[in-house]
């Protein structure tokens, strides 16, 4: 979603597309236009999404996980992710092409026609919750589709609306813990709830962080991501705060239920700690510099513990 800017035209007559935005000529090709598809998945968001999944099947099975059904949950997830996250770009190609960050995505600089885009979408969801109703089970199905339908039909509009939409984000963000839980146990159960919690608080500080730094951009369109009444930044340094403390608390159960051991409890500890350090200072003085700094730190941080689960999981 990015601010408008000139149209692109291609390098040959008759580039422009008819009752569309212009197609650049080197992206007519079919390497081009798969590329483009490509690029509406957000390859590097939906491997995040399949590792958490990832991850948390492997600590559902105790660290003796089957390689097979592992695999399974990894493509079925990143498959459906990739085609809600295509769908986003459908339904917001408008407000992309208004938007500094986003106005070279295939939608707004017109390389992938709307229907396309639609269609792509639409198909890759089915075929990854199918997928995983197929080879790992109703459950880890039903999860995928309400984390595609909580994205899509929630959080994508109320970010136009309220708020509260940082918080409605963060539950199918973090619903990848619980999609690869069921998938390895066949259950919600406590140890599967903690890491959905934890994926949960995590996404704040740095969806905040972020919001602040591209507040202009946001703005621009009409997105609530930090309130309207905070222009310095108080408001939400706090928030980071609250939620780093929430996430300093929580981070530490894995080990006190005894699916992690002292090894993880340690890091866990520390990765909070400094995260609390970090936010704490965006509380006292907003500033790009520390906002940039929670982002940052806020992206160390979650592969970091998935790390630290990955090595010291206990084993039965």
């Amino acid at each position: 979603m990015d601010a408008p800017g000139p149209a692109t035209v291609g390098s040959e007559p008759g580039a422009l597309t008819a009752g569309g935005p212009p197609v650049r000529g080197e992206d007519r090709t079919t390497r081009g236009r798969l590329a483009s598809y490509y690029e509406l998945t957000k390859p590097g968001i939906a491997t995040y999404v399949a590792m958490t999944a990832g991850v948390s099947y492997f600590v559902g099975s105790r660290g003796q996980p089957d390689l097979l059904p592992l695999a399974h949950v990894v493509v079925g997830t990143i498959v459906a992710t990739g085609g809600a996250l295509a769908l986003n770009q459908y339904i917001e190609r408008d407000l992309d092409a208004r938007m500094m960050r986003t106005r070279t995505r295939p939608l707004p600089e017109g390389r992938l026609k709307p229907r396309e885009a639609l269609t792509f979408g639409v198909v890759l969801l089915l075929l990854g919750v199918g997928y995983l109703g197929t080879t790992t089970g109703w459950l880890p199905a039903a999860l995928t589709a309400a984390s595609a339908a909580a994205y899509l039909w929630v959080y994508t509009p109320l970010k136009r609306r309220s708020y509260l939409a940082t918080l409605a984000g963060a539950v199918p963000g973090a619903f990848p813990a619980l999609i690869g839980w069921a998938a390895a146990t066949g259950t919600l159960s406590l140890g599967g709830l903690i890491l959905f919690g934890i994926a949960f608080l995590w996404q704040l500080p740095h969806v905040l962080a972020l919001a602040w730094l591209l507040r202009p951009d946001y703005k621009r369109v009409g997105f609530f991501m930090t309130p309207p009444s905070d222009p310095s930044g108080s408001r939400i340094g706090k928030h980071m705060v609250y939620h780093s403390i929430s996430l300093l608390v929580l981070s530490t159960f894995p080990t006190v239920v005894g699916i992690a051991g002292a090894i993880y409890l340690i890091g866990a500890l520390a990765l909070g700690a400094a995260m609390l350090v970090i936010t704490t200072s965006a509380a006292f003085e907003m500033s790009r510099h520390r906002a940039r700094r929670v982002f940052l730190w806020s992206l160390l941080y979650q592969p970091l513990l998935l790390g630290l689960l990955l090595v010291d999981t206990v084993r039965p």
